[in-house]
């Protein structure tokens, strides 16, 4: 499926991914969960290849979440060994493709030295202009939600924040990453339906589209797909469908 196939004007501005089947890959090849991770590596070169391709804005990969500590031990270390692979290995291809890392989560759970890589990555690619990737690491969407919700209090604690203003923009300011756009497409893979505590309150008006190919088949192809299927569906943000209408052919001339 070629990237020409898709109509240069309804590219979704930020995709959100859910990888997951990973572990269920590699099950069903006889293979130990961690091959099934080291797999998934490859598909993220993939996707944030084409992504960056196809002019999407921002992508934001749901790499590990809070939940995942609670993993066996072994796997844990080898997700952690794989990110610090990745921003070793691919900074220097990011950094040539002008492509901007960021990270939001809770992360000083992260073992030192993967965090502070983390924070070098963001660093170094703060003045890039391209496609933004963002990694959602030691990520909760309640966590999220939770963490505005005392720096809020805070803040009004302080003086700092009058509460009877806060409003859904004023909340919303407070979230990891203020400035990076809602998704306007989730994607998940492995043939499960759940958003898994994932972006809860950025996904209020996203896009979901699901498939059964696991994480470490997903490919270039795959996320053409999903953005096509994407450009298909009619987003009407709780209007009727004769307002969107109206609103894209614009006033008479």
């Amino acid at each position: 499926m070629s990237n020409e196939a898709i109509p240069s004007d309804r590219i979704p501005r930020h995709v959100a991914i859910i990888m997951d089947g990973n572990g269920r890959w590699a099950e069903a090849r006889g293979l130990e969960r961690n091959e099934g991770h080291r797999a998934g590596i490859e598909a993220v070169r993939a996707v944030v290849q084409t992504a960056n391709d196809l002019g999407i804005g921002y992508l934001t990969l749901y790499a590990f979440s809070n939940e995942n500590w609670g993993r066996p031990q072994d796997e844990v270390r080898e997700l952690m060994r794989l990110l610090e692979h990745y921003l070793v290995d691919e900074l220097d291809e990011v950094m040539e493709k002008g492509i901007r890392i960021r990270a939001m989560g809770r992360l000083d759970r992260l073992p030192a030295k993967v965090r502070q890589l983390v924070l070098d990555a963001v660093e170094r690619s703060v003045n890039n202009d391209a496609m933004t990737l963002v990694f959602a690491l030691s990520y909760s969407g309640r966590g999220e939600i939770v963490d505005a919700a005392r720096r809020i209090a805070r803040d009004a604690a302080a003086g700092d924040l009058d509460s009877h203003g806060i409003d859904e923009k004023t909340f919303a300011s407070y979230l990891y990453e203020p400035d990076v756009p809602d998704p306007d497409l989730l994607i998940r893979t492995g043939a499960e339906s759940r958003i898994s505590n994932f972006l809860l309150w950025q996904l209020a008006y996203t896009e979901i589209y699901t498939t059964e190919v696991m994480w470490p088949d997903f490919v270039g192809e795959d996320l053409v797909a999903a953005v096509q299927d994407y450009q298909s569906r009619e987003r009407r943000f709780g209007k009727t469908s004769a307002q969107v209408l109206d609103e894209e052919e614009g006033p008479p001339a």
